[in-house]
C-alpha cells in the first residue's frame, strides 16, 4: 500500500474552505491554558469544518508561534472570536441559535454514544480548562451535558482527544444518509 502525496489529498484551499458547507458547530473554549491545546483544536475544527472557534478568558489567540506550532495555519481558515468570559460567547451563541452543550462530566450528563444531533440544529460545544473542566457559572447556563463513555483508570481525556472524539461523532451522526 502506498502513502498518498500531500498534493493527491485534493484538500481546499483556505479561500475553498471558506465557502464550504460547514458542520453547524461552534466550538467553545472556556479558560483553556495551553496554547499546544489550543492549536490543535483548530486543526481539528478545521479538520471537521467547524463553523468557527470561541476562545474565552484565559484562552491564548493566534497569531502566536506556540498555537501556530500545532494549528498547521487552521488559524487562517476557521472563524474565531475572542471574549473576556465564556458567558458572553454563550449568551451570543444562544442569540445565534445554537443550543449550549458542555462537554463534561456531571449529574444528568447524556452519554455521547446515545446523544443524537438533530439535523436544522446549531450546537455550540464547551470544552473546559484542562485542570478544572467547564466552569461552573457555564455549567449553570447549558442546555445540555454531553460525557464520553470511558473505561480505563483515567478520569479524563485530554482536551482534543475529547474535542476530536466529539467533533468526530457528531460528524459522523448529522452526515448519515
Amino acid at each position: 500500500m502506498r502513502k498518498l502525496k500531500l498534493d493527491e489529498l485534493n484538500r481546499a484551499t483556505v479561500d475553498e474552505f471558506k465557502e464550504q458547507a460547514k458542520l453547524p458547530v461552534a466550538v467553545v473554549l472556556d479558560n483553556v491554558r495551553s496554547m499546544h491545546n489550543i492549536g490543535s483544536i483548530f486543526r481539528t475544527s478545521d479538520g471537521f469544518a467547524a463553523e468557527k472557534i470561541a476562545l474565552c478568558g484565559i484562552t491564548a489567540c493566534p497569531p502566536h508561534r506556540e498555537i501556530e506550532k500545532t494549528a498547521l495555519g487552521a488559524t487562517s481558515s476557521m472563524d474565531w472570536e475572542y471574549f473576556k468570559t465564556p458567558l458572553e460567547a454563550v449568551q451570543q451563541l444562544r442569540d445565534e441559535g445554537y443550543k449550549i452543550i458542555a462537554i463534561e462530566q456531571a449529574e444528568n450528563s447524556l452519554m455521547l454514544d446515545t446523544f443524537e444531533p438533530q439535523q436544522g440544529e446549531k450546537y455550540a460545544l464547551i470544552f473546559g480548562n484542562e485542570v478544572n473542566g467547564v466552569s461552573d457559572e457555564v455549567m449553570q447556563e447549558i442546555d445540555a451535558c454531553i460525557e464520553i463513555p470511558q473505561f480505563g483508570t483515567k478520569h479524563s481525556f485530554n482536551i482534543v482527544v475529547s474535542a476530536g472524539i466529539v467533533l468526530w461523532d457528531f460528524f459522523n451522526k448529522l452526515n448519515k444518509t
